[in-house]
Order: C-alpha cells, then structure tokens, then sequence
C-alpha cells in the first residue's frame, strides 16, 4: 500500500467517522479539531481494520503521542511494513 492511499483512506475516515472535512495533514487534531482519547480509540479500531489485523498494546501505545494526520500515516505505514 502506498503513502498516498494511506493518507486517502485517512482522511477518508476523518471525513466519515469524524465529521472532519479536510483537515490540514499537520494541524495538531486536538487542538484544531477537539480530537480526544476517545476519538483515538476509534481511529485505532479504524487502523486495524484497515490493516487487516490487530494491534499489539505496544503498538498502540506508540499511537499515544500522534497529533497529525501527517504522524497518523507515517504510523499506518509503519504498521503496515511490519505485517508484510
């Protein structure tokens, strides 16, 4: 998978599970966007399925520090690599 459909399908999730439209790939989401721990849960729960399988508690405990979209996909990239 490469890093532009990466980053489509995250905003794509953004846009329907969110409800925000075309954020910018490095606003800090909670700051601009009020994006909480729950909301990252979420986008957790969408990454995973997105991948096609689960993450460990290490992994997702490296998602903990994430604010941008633009960290957001070099995370999935990186997951993804690891399941390759």
């Amino acid at each position: 998978m490469t890093r532009d459909e990466i980053q489509s399908r995250i905003l794509e999730i953004f846009r329907e599970e969110f409800e925000i439209e075309n954020p910018g790939l490095d606003d800090d989401l909670r700051e601009k966007h009020e994006f909480d721990s729950i909301d990252a849960l979420e986008l957790l729960g969408k990454i995973e399925e997105f991948l096609g399988s689960g993450l460990t508690q290490d992994e997702k405990k490296q998602a903990m520090d994430i604010r941008t979209i633009n960290q957001i996909c070099d995370y999935v990239e990186l997951m993804a690599k690891k399941r390759t």
